[in-house]
């Protein structure tokens, strides 16, 4: 049998989640319209490349766990142009420059630092895609 402290937390989270969980998608203000989460991690997908992409989640960024998933789609989109190519010593480069970003703000509270680790890891994935494309001769897209 649960104790009354320990009910009373899970009804407290409950209370919490329960009510988020119901709420329909959200939509923000981002490139002079109105778009969900979703719309916005679809136009970061049908971006041209990498720097369009990274431009999107720039001009849409919530400064908050939203952002997660725009990293995520600025990471993929980015990582088309470079990943394929990458030696096992260049991966396990990339690896690193990753892992980074993800313990840099790991003790510290608050959506925003979600928020900041997804720009971190966005931006490690762009540099590599810009020096592929330096490398292969091509103008950053």
């Amino acid at each position: 049998m649960l104790s009354k402290s320990v009910l009373a937390a899970r009804l407290a989270v409950l209370a919490i989640v329960l009510p988020a969980a119901a709420t329909p998608a959200r939509a923000m203000v981002c490139m002079d319209k109105s778009m969900t989460l979703d719309e916005v991690v679809d136009t970061i997908s049908t971006q041209k490349g990498c720097e369009s992409a990274m431009k999107v989640f720039r001009d849409c960024e919530l400064t908050a766990s939203g952002d997660v998933q725009l990293g995520a789609a600025v990471e993929k989109k980015c990582e088309a142009d470079f990943k394929p190519g990458l030696s096992a010593a260049q991966t396990q480069a990339y690896k690193r420059e990753m892992h980074a970003c993800d313990i840099k703000y790991r003790n510290k509270s608050g959506t925003m630092y979600l928020s900041f680790t997804a720009f971190c890891r966005a931006e490690v994935a762009q540099r590599y895609s810009q020096r592929a494309l330096k490398a292969a001769g091509q103008q950053a897209r």
